[in-house]
């Protein structure tokens, strides 16, 4: 990947010049975003390449306001007479929308002052081939596991890297480099009539701390093996255990309904929930922004506010919501400086291993894949179809299939028994599996 990334001077200079064509065009205060990213993404199917990818892409954003009237507009194009007539553009829709007492820029003193390094740009100047030869291995490894892996759905090799600079008549402009890398793998198995098909992935800033491409592959074919032979259950109540990478979107849902545009408009089954007990007492959860290398760092939000320390929860209750500017107005409150989204939440991890979870879960369900929306943010009613394994005397039993897991949130969120130590770091929600005392299972 050879193609050059402008400079963070470069695009400061842009920014600050849009800026100052904002004002000249009437526009009270103004923030500008730019962006230029790139990258190199390969598929690999059945030894084949199947896409190869280079992409480039450049962005400009603008706010506006004229008063407490908002305009925005954005282009693909950095030419300046493009980043004029964007400029133009939102001034003008601005003059025309109604006034909202809650817009505007932050407060200057939430601003972001320092730009700490937080380490997040490491490139990976990976050349195509070289991809997809990578890619190659990865599925490779994983076709070769177990004579029951009998196809495959692919492996990818991705390596990307941007800039981005943000400022806004405040006096702020700042920006910094970032990098991701990845690699995957799909592959399917068949036991008689019955097909199956897991996945693997590893994704950092950094591609030297990436799994190898072999123990990927391998990985994605031993969770498919595990599933063949799936069966169905009959209905019960049990408890559940969410792996990592599921119990990190089981706490989505508790974001989601912490988030400041679902409390203001009402719309939460935690609303007004600050204070509140909404989980055990040994559940804590703290966000943690500057991270060296974090696939979930930033030194300041999308608006260009100072990102900071947090606990979110802290043993069990809740201690605040996730806010940008403009809710946080429309609240009465501050803003957590969470415009775009979180930094790195940290779920205070357990003593117990995957296998000692299964040993104190004792009998129930093991949910390792979530299919469908069934998911109420204003009730909490919960509703997923599933597939995972059924536990016996602390142990794997067999696999399952075609269930379906439900329970209301707040239920589910009060009842967890444990969280493990077996975090997985790759994303912006750290955690480790999370067993819960009681769900029903609907099968057969």
């Amino acid at each position: 990947m050879t193609a050059r990334t402008p400079s963070a001077d470069e695009l400061s200079s842009l920014v600050e010049r849009a800026l100052s064509e904002a004002r000249g065009m009437g526009a009270s205060a103004a923030d500008v975003g730019v962006s230029i990213d790139a990258g190199l993404s390969v598929t690999v199917r059945l030894g084949e390449v199947e896409t190869l990818e280079h992409h480039r892409n450049r962005a400009m954003g603008i706010t506006a306001y004229v008063g407490q009237r908002k305009g925005s507009a954005s282009t693909g194009d950095l030419s300046w007479p493009a980043i004029v007539d964007t400029v133009r553009k939102a001034v003008s829709i601005a003059k025309f929308t109604a006034e909202d007492p809650y817009a505007g820029l932050p407060d200057a003193a939430d601003l972001a002052v320092e730009i700490p390094d937080l380490s997040l740009s490491h490139p990976w100047n990976i050349e195509a081939e070289a991809a997809i030869h990578l890619a190659r291995d990865c599925e490779a490894a994983a076709l070769a596991l177990d004579a029951r892996i009998t196809n495959s759905e692919g492996a990818a090799v991705s390596a990307h890297v941007a800039e981005r600079v943000y400022g806004n008549t405040l006096g702020l402009i700042a920006g910094y480099p970032s990098s991701y890398a990845s690699i995957s793998c799909v592959v399917m198995g068949q036991l008689g009539e019955q097909q199956e098909r897991d996945y693997w992935y590893s994704t950092s800033r950094d591609p030297a701390l990436l799994e190898t491409p072999e123990s990927i592959g391998r990985r994605a074919a031993e969770r498919t093996v595990a599933r063949l032979g799936a069966r169905r259950i009959a209905t019960t109540k049990a408890p559940v255990l969410y792996v990592p990478e599921l119990a990190r979107g089981l706490l989505g849902h508790f974001l989601g309904a912490i988030r400041g545009g679902a409390q203001y408009r009402r719309s939460s089954f935690l609303l007004d929930a600050a204070g509140e007990q909404i989980f055990p007492a040994f559940f804590s959860i703290s966000e943690r922004p500057h991270l060296k290398g974090a696939l979930g760092s930033a030194p300041f939000d999308s608006e260009g506010c100072r990102t900071r320390d947090r606990e979110l929860v802290r043993n069990g209750v809740l201690d605040g919501y996730v806010l940008d500017t403009y809710s946080a107005r429309k609240l009465g409150l501050k803003t957590t400086g969470n415009a775009g989204g979180v930094h790195n939440l940290l779920v205070q991890p357990g003593a117990d291993d995957f296998a000692a979870l299964l040993k104190q879960m004792g009998r129930g369900f093991v949910v390792t894949e979530l299919m469908g929306q069934g998911v109420n943010g204003v009730t909490g009613d919960y509703s997923r179809g599933a597939t995972g394994f059924w536990v016996e005397d602390g142990a794997i039993a067999f696999p399952v299939n075609e269930v379906t897991i439900a329970g209301n949130l707040r239920d589910i969120y009060r009842d967890l028994v444990a969280v493990g130590s077996d975090v997985d770091a790759r994303g912006s929600v750290r955690t480790g599996s999370i067993l819960v005392a009681e769900m029903t299972i609907a099968g057969e």
